[in-house]
């Protein structure tokens, strides 16, 4: 334990930031005070979370003729006014928690409480204010590594979406039909994005993130526009995941899919862990708050 505690202490003295490391340790997770501890796995990290705090920064208006645009920006330069008052949004307040292999983290919130902010430093996306992310393997965000172009057909955008993961051109080929399949838009892969509803796009780029086996794979509402047989397969592929010694990260205000899905649900309420622990457990209080 002595060592353990000496490890930690030495990664809290890095520089902050988002590291990618195949010699992350395990470390315990920190017991935030009046949290109920989870009970510590036995599997090995892939994601270390320490002491996080994300902030951003907006410029605010007092009115909305105050509002950004070019015309009310033009009108200052010509009045030799200054910016609009900065404002800053701790979006993240110290969240601190370890992720294993084969685990399935459901992340509940209710809206602004920084669940999103939270998925995107993760995956390498937002700097830390202060306090650092540490992965091990590369986090795929559901979305951003296969980005999805609107003026092209779907067949082209699954072919570069899989590249995008680093698929060779074997395994793309090997993977499309099932792509295809698993997305249920059938005939409308010879079609433009543009012609796609948001249900359809949603499926697509699950179909497309979920081909390959990811390290870490944070999914952001990608389940909500589906209809029940699309959610019954995305849970059977996150299970998948998870049993090829993934670790998946699930935000959803669905509570059945986190509660059918997930191992461990993390509670964010205004950017800071609430609880942490069972499902059921976490869903109940969190219904209840």
């Amino acid at each position: 334990m002595a060592e353990l505690m000496e490890e930690l202490s030495q990664v809290k003295g890095e520089e902050p930031g988002v590291a990618t490391s195949k010699d992350v340790r395990v470390h315990p997770t920190p017991e935030p005070t009046g949290h109920k501890p989870v009970d510590a796995p036995t599997g090995t990290p892939t994601v270390v979370v320490d002491d996080l705090h994300i902030v951003y920064r907006v410029f605010s208006a007092t009115s909305d003729h105050e509002k950004g645009n070019a015309v009310t920006a033009l009108v200052r330069m010509l009045k030799r006014q200054g910016r609009p008052q900065m404002k800053e949004v701790h979006a993240v307040k110290g969240v601190s928690f370890v992720a294993y292999h084969g685990d399935a983290i459901g992340i509940v919130g209710r809206n602004g409480s920084g669940k999103s902010t939270l998925l995107r430093a993760i995956a390498g996306l937002l700097p830390p204010h202060s306090g650092a992310v540490f992965t091990d393997g590369q986090p795929s965000l559901l979305g951003v590594n296969a980005a999805l172009m609107r003026e092209l057909t779907g067949e082209r955008n699954i072919v570069l979406g899989c590249y995008a993961m680093g698929m060779t051109p074997a395994e793309v080929k090997e993977k499309y039909q099932e792509i295809v399949d698993f997305s249920g838009i059938d005939e409308f892969v010879q079609l433009p994005m543009s012609t796609y509803s948001s249900g359809m796009g949603a499926r697509l780029r699950f179909a497309i993130s979920s081909a390959k086996t990811h390290d870490v794979l944070l999914i952001d509402e990608a389940l909500a526009t589906g209809d029940r047989e699309f959610r019954k397969k995305s849970q059977e592929r996150i299970k998948q995941i998870r049993e090829s010694a993934g670790t998946v990260f699930l935000v959803s205000h669905d509570h059945k899919v986190i509660e059918e899905t997930c191992n461990r649900v993390i509670w964010l309420h205004k950017g800071k862990i609430k609880m942490d622990g069972d499902p059921k457990e976490v869903m109940t209080a969190y219904n209840k708050g």
